[in-house]
């Protein structure tokens, strides 16, 4: 597992690097540099926003059931706490969905 981990890391380390040097080959200025990174921005933070999300809410819907398990007479207000906790976790997502669009195609470096 942590040999998993570690090669994962390495290769995501790697990918600025790989922008740099087309960056360089290219003779681009700093706005292709900046659209690199925002690239790889807009990549990383959903993809681990979206990932910590999921986790949250399979931790939040899991936690629901055992309580509602525990309490049968109260399953109503559990149900209603958990679909709003999950409403709130998914805005997570797409507050850096939209984050995402607007480094990809608004390109605020010009």
């Amino acid at each position: 597992m942590q040999r998993i981990l570690t090669v994962s890391l390495m290769a995501i380390l790697a990918v600025p690097g790989l922008a740099w040097a087309q960056g360089a080959a290219a003779a681009a200025g700093s706005g292709d540099m900046a659209k690199a990174f925002a690239v790889l921005a807009a990549g990383l933070g959903f993809g681990l926003a979206a990932g910590l999300c999921g986790l949250a809410q399979g931790r939040a819907a899991g936690s629901a059931v055992d309580a509602m398990a525990r309490q049968p007479g109260a399953a109503a207000r559990i149900q209603t706490a958990m679909i709003i906790g999950l409403a709130l976790i998914e805005s997570l997502a797409i507050y850096t969905l939209v984050i995402a669009i607007i480094l990809l195609f608004a390109n605020p470096f010009k």
